[in-house]
């Protein structure tokens, strides 16, 4: 049975765009969930000006309140050099570097060229290596920018090309808007995949149009080995226009479960931290097997 591995992207991305500020024990727990739950590699916050994304003040808090284990990885996000050693002064395990396949998006959201995020991030995984840490490179607006339009493909290529000659542990390709659509991303997972093998992809879907767990499926199947995925599928860039929604976690390990992969989570339990974190937002969240529940059922299953 081939293996997917998923990365909870919720307490970092689920939580950035959202009004509900959670408290740093609120995060502590969400975590703890996720991590009942199978999970064991996690994006727990990111390292930038809290001016900007307030949700994210307290990251250092966070980072100090983690439970210290040899099976989880904790990733934080940063931006730029000051955020990648923030977050080694933090103690996380992993670096995520985020650069922008388009210019516009670069620019506004952290304030350099393409051509510049890109090189940064190079510059913040040889830091992460030089201090024992991994790091990993995220191409975000791979499939459309909301200021630039539609991305040639070979764009996000020639980047992974340069992003993997710096070492990291993997490329993701990231559909920042939610634009993108099944054939268009087993094409580039496809194109990616080839040019730097055997360095692993990493995916990073919005459900903006309804078109996220078709890509998620797309993705693996052209030969993606990593999944983002956020609990109930909470979360949006707060920089992106309209980005509604991460594909929900559950309901991408249902239907990859279903499908004959196996990702190590507990599908029930991420139903049960899916509910809580609705609870917590007061609200619906849009992931749908949290509201259906599993199949078969508990009360359906035989006793082993």
């Amino acid at each position: 049975m081939p293996e997917i591995e998923i990365v909870e992207v919720g307490a970092r991305d689920g939580l950035q765009n959202e009004a509900t500020l959670f408290s740093t024990p609120q995060k502590l727990e969400l975590i703890k969930r996720t991590i009942d739950a199978g999970v064991r590699r996690i994006e727990v916050a990111s390292f930038v000006n809290p001016k900007l994304v307030p949700q994210m003040a307290d990251a250092d808090a966070v980072s100090a309140g983690l439970p210290r284990r040899d099976d989880v990885i904790y990733i934080g996000l940063v931006l730029n050099k000051r955020g990648a050693l923030r977050a080694i002064e933090a103690g996380l395990d992993e670096l995520g570097a985020v650069c922008a396949a388009s210019d516009g998006f670069a620019t506004r959201n952290q304030g350099q060229s393409s051509d510049e995020s890109l090189a940064m991030c190079c510059d913040v995984v040889r830091l992460a290596r030089q201090e024992g840490r991994r790091g990993q490179i995220t191409i975000s607006t791979a499939f459309g920018c909301p200021f630039d339009g539609e991305v040639d493909p070979q764009r996000v290529v020639d980047m992974a090309l340069i992003a993997a000659a710096a070492g990291p542990v993997e490329i993701a390709i990231a559909d920042t808007i939610g634009v993108a659509a099944p054939g268009s991303v087993a094409d580039l997972v496809a194109r990616v995949r080839t040019a730097i093998q055997p360095m692993p992809v990493r995916v990073h879907f919005h459900n903006t149009r309804n078109t996220g767990l078709a890509n998620v499926w797309a993705a693996v199947n052209a030969g993606a080995k990593t999944v983002d995925a956020s609990l109930g599928g909470l979360g949006g860039c707060p920089f992106a226009p309209r980005a509604t929604g991460n594909v929900p976690t559950e309901d991408v390990v249902y239907m990859l479960e279903r499908s004959g992969y196996r990702t190590g989570l507990d599908i029930d339990r991420l139903i049960e931290a899916s509910q809580w974190l609705a609870g917590g937002m007061g609200r619906e969240l849009p992931g749908m097997v949290s509201k259906a529940g599993n199949f078969p059922s508990r009360a359906a299953r035989p006793s082993p």
